[in-house]
Parts: C-alpha cells; structure tokens; sequence
C-alpha cells in the first residue's frame, strides 16, 4: 500500500524547507510542482485537500481531460505544462496552462505569440534549456540560450520569466543546475524550474524557485517512464 498523498506531500515541502533554510533562503521561496502526469483527478483531488495549488502536466490532451472541471471548482489551481509541446497544440495550451514551461524552438515560440494575440491570455514561458546538450532531449544548447531568450522576449513578445532543465539521468545534477542558474543571472530572469523526484533537494540548494515532484507524492506512476520524468 502506498503512503497517503497527504503524508507523501507533507514529506516533500518539510524536505524543500529544510534545504531551503540550510542555503540561506526562504522556504516559500519555492514552489512544489506536483507532477500528476499520468495520474487520475481524484489524485489530484487528495492533493488538493491537502492544501497544494500548483500542478505539472506533461500532455495537453491529458490535462485537458483532467484539469477543466478541477479549476472550475478551485479558482485558485495553477497548471505547469512541463512537457514537449507540438506546435499545433500551442492554441490549447495557450487556453488552459497558467505556465508553459518548455519553449525549446523559434517555430513553438512563433506559434505561441500569435495565440496569446488571438486569445489575450498570455500564461507565462519559462525557456527549456539543454543543459547536457542531449541529442534525444529538447531544449535550447546553453551556448544559444542568451541568444534564443532575447528573441522569444523582443521579436516574439513571449511573457519569458525563467528557464527549465532536465539533467541527464548519468550525470551530476548539481552541475546542471549551476549552469542553468548562471545563464538565468545572465538573463536577469528570476525563475529557474530545476529538480524533481530524486534531486529536487539539491536543485532548492542552487535557487530552485519551481522543482517539479511526482513520484515521492503520488507513488509510481501506472505509466511506464518516459523521457522527462519528474
């Protein structure tokens, strides 16, 4: 039998307080995504009783068949989209996210600004960075962020607040992290969404403001893994 998701989330933010105090900053200076990907609303709706407001969804299609009905009743829900977005998609993740963090290519930020235009909600952009430059994974290569965030910010109009990374599964996260904070300085953005599952402790360590957490919340998932898991 799994724990409670009331015990399991009660767990995670006394973890994200401790390392928060531990590296001198605030604990509610950061926000725990709860990851409910692949997970049904009445999970999420013991989440929620249990006081946690901000959710993370990897598929458009999946949040809206779940989502919808829990933000009518609960006014206060904020949605993360936290994974892949298509391009055609862009209109309906537009509608329903209050964040969409994976902007990793010129064309989805194109696509994004011209729906934002049409439907005057404009949810905020968090840039994907590539921090280990992984053939198989979006987002921006480091060496091109600066650049690509200028022009989702000025060309494009995109309401950029921070950057996101997933660091390779074999290497050090802390590494990553670091390099995602220094491009974030350098970009005076002041939201860096870095840390999940199993590191999420490390990355409040290097000015996390989002980690994004699933499984130590919600247990395995019925799903099997795919890339990206939180």
């Amino acid at each position: 039998m799994t724990r409670a998701i009331a015990e399991a989330l009660a767990e995670v933010r006394h973890t994200i307080t401790t390392a928060a105090l531990a590296a001198h900053r605030r604990a509610d200076a950061v926000r725990l995504v709860a990851v409910s990907k692949t997970h049904g609303a009445d999970a999420v709706a013991e989440a929620i009783a249990a006081g946690q407001r901000v959710f993370g969804e990897n598929r458009v299609q999946e949040a809206q068949e779940k989502f919808p009905a829990l933000k009518a009743a609960h006014a206060d829900l904020e949605l993360h989209l936290i994974g892949p977005l298509q391009t055609n998609k862009a209109k309906q993740a537009v509608a329903l996210f209050d964040v969409i963090q994976t902007v990793d290519r010129e064309s989805l930020a194109e696509a994004l600004a011209k729906e934002m235009a049409k439907a005057g909600r404009h949810p905020a952009c968090l840039i994907q960075v590539n921090t280990g430059e992984e053939p198989q994974k979006a987002g921006i290569p480091p060496r091109e962020a600066l650049a690509f965030i200028e022009r989702a910010r000025t060309l494009h109009n995109l309401p950029v607040s921070g950057l996101m990374c997933i660091p390779p599964v074999d290497e050090e996260p802390a590494l990553h992290f670091a390099l995602l904070r220094e491009i974030a300085t350098k970009a005076g953005l002041p939201v860096l969404s870095m840390g999940m599952s199993g590191d999420y402790a490390s990355a409040v360590r290097f000015g996390a403001t989002h980690v994004r957490v699933g499984t130590a919340i919600f247990g395995a998932r019925p799903a099997a893994a795919v890339e990206g898991q939180n």
